[in-house]
C-alpha cells in the first residue's frame, strides 16, 4: 500500500509538473496578488464560493490507513460526512508520513485538483509542513488536528481543532467500574505524554467513583503503532488479572480483538471497534469529526469567518461516547448517564481536589478545581492515585 502511494503520489508530481511547464509557456505563469486570508471563507476572497460543476475542493491527508478501526478511520467518517454535503468535491489521500511528503501531497491536492480547504489530520504534519504550504498558498484555507494555532505567530489562514475525549474516557471508566469483577483495569498507551495522561487519569478516575479500591495498571509501548507490542501489552494486562482494557494507541484493533479472544471487557478509543468485540465491547470514547468537519465546510461555504481555534467536549459535540454494549449493566449505563448529562450542561469538573498522584503526592489541593480549559492540565505530568505504571 505504501508503494502504491508513492506511486500515485510520483504521478500526480508528473502531472503538475507539465501543468506548470504548460503554463509558463502559454502566459508566462503570471503572478497573482496574495489574497487578503484574516478570515479565509469570508466573502472578501474570491476564492470561496463553489466553482465548477463539482463544488470546492477539499482536501484530508491521513498519517495511516483511513479503514485502521482509529484515529485515521475517525477522520475518515468525518470526510465521508462532508462528501455527501452538496457543493463539494473531496480527495483524500492515506498512509502520508510526517515528512516532506505531506508537503507534496498538499501542494499536489492545490495545484491539480485546485483544493481551497485542506485537512492535514496527523499531529506530526503541523511544523513545519502546514506553516510552509500556508505562508505558500495564503488563499487556501488548512486546518488541522492539535490544538496548535498561536495567533502571534502562526499564519491566518490556518486552524486549529481538537477536543476534550478524556470526558468520554471518564464515562468509559464508569461503565468499566461497574462491569470489572477482579477491580483491576487495564490501559495500553503509546507515550507518556499530557494527553495520553489525560485519558487515563480520567479513565481511572471515572472507575474510581464508582469504587475507590479499582486500580487501573497502565503499560506504555514507546510509540502510536506498535501492534505486536500492543499485543504483548493485553495480554499482560489480562494475565495480571485485569478484566476491562481500553487504550490510547492509534489503532485499538490489536488490543480489543486480543482482549475478545482471552474473554475479557474492552472500551474503545477513536471511532468504535464494537464490530471487532461482539461479546465483550462495553462503550467507547469517539471523536465526533463528522460534525467539525460539516461544520466548517458550511462556514465555507456560507463565506463566514472560520475560527482559527476549535475546542470542546461532550458539550459542543466535538467528542462523543459509542453506544452501550449488550452486556452493559442498566446500573452501570444509568451512573454513565447521569455524569454524562452534567457534562452535556457543564456542571461536571473531571479534576478537583484534593487529588492525590500514584506516588501520594498532592497535585490539586482541596478547593481547587480546573477545568477543561485551565492551562494547567495542557502539562498535566503526573498519573493519579491508582493508576499502577510510570
Amino acid at each position: 500500500m505504501a508503494l502504491a502511494r508513492r506511486s500515485s503520489l510520483y504521478k500526480r508530481q508528473c502531472a503538475l509538473a507539465a501543468t506548470v511547464l504548460l503554463c509558463a509557456v502559454i502566459t508566462g505563469c503570471a503572478k497573482t496578488s496574495a489574497t487578503d486570508t484574516s478570515g479565509v471563507g469570508a466573502s472578501t476572497s474570491g476564492t470561496t464560493s463553489p466553482t465548477g460543476g463539482d463544488g470546492v475542493a477539499v482536501g484530508f491527508i491521513y498519517v495511516g490507513p483511513k479503514d485502521d478501526y482509529g484515529y485515521n478511520q475517525a477522520h475518515a467518517d468525518g470526510a465521508a460526512a462532508v462528501r455527501k454535503m452538496d457543493g463539494v468535491k473531496v480527495m483524500e489521500e492515506e498512509r502520508v508520513p510526517e515528512t516532506v511528503d505531506v508537503q507534496k501531497s498538499m501542494e499536489s491536492m492545490i495545484k491539480l485538483d485546485d483544493a481551497k480547504v485542506v485537512f492535514p489530520t496527523s499531529f506530526g504534519y503541523f511544523d513545519p509542513h502546514v506553516l510552509v504550504m500556508a505562508k505558500k498558498y495564503p488563499e487556501v484555507m488548512f486546518l488541522h488536528c492539535g490544538g496548535l494555532w498561536n495567533e502571534s505567530v502562526h499564519p491566518k489562514n490556518v486552524g486549529s481543532y481538537f477536543g476534550y475525549i478524556d470526558e468520554c474516557q471518564y464515562l468509559s471508566g464508569i461503565v468499566a467500574g461497574h462491569m470489572s469483577k477482579s477491580k483491576k483495569i487495564g490501559f495500553v498507551a503509546a507515550k507518556p505524554i499530557p494527553q495520553v495522561r489525560r485519558n487515563i487519569n480520567a479513565f481511572t478516575l471515572g472507575a474510581r467513583s464508582v469504587d475507590p479500591a479499582i486500580t487501573c495498571t497502565v503499560i506504555f509501548t514507546g510509540d502510536w503503532s506498535m501492534p505486536v507490542k500492543e499485543a504483548e501489552a493485553t495480554n499482560s494486562l489480562i494475565d495480571q488479572g485485569v478484566d476491562v482494557v481500553t487504550c490510547h494507541v492509534d489503532s485499538p484493533k490489536v488490543v480489543v480483538e486480543n482482549a475478545e479472544r482471552r474473554g475479557i471487557y474492552t472500551c474503545g478509543y477513536h471511532c468504535s471497534q464494537a464490530t471487532l468485540a461482539p461479546k465483550g465491547y462495553l462503550t467507547g470514547a469517539e471523536w465526533n469529526w463528522e460534525k467539525v468537519y460539516t461544520d466548517y465546510i458550511k462556514m465555507y461555504l456560507s463565506h463566514q469567518k472560520i475560527p482559527n481555534l476549535i475546542r470542546g467536549g461532550l458539550k459542543e459535540q466535538v467528542v462523543k461516547t459509542s453506544p452501550y454494549g449488550a452486556v452493559v449493566t442498566d446500573n452501570a449505563k444509568k451512573a454513565a448517564e447521569a455524569v454524562k448529562s452534567k457534562f452535556m450542561d457543564g456542571t461536571f469538573v473531571i479534576y478537583k481536589g484534593e487529588l492525590k498522584d500514584n506516588t501520594g503526592k498532592v497535585v490539586i489541593p482541596a478547593g481547587k478545581q480546573y477545568v477543561q480549559t485551565a492551562i494547567e492540565l495542557e502539562s498535566m505530568n503526573y498519573l493519579v492515585e491508582g493508576v499502577k505504571g510510570e
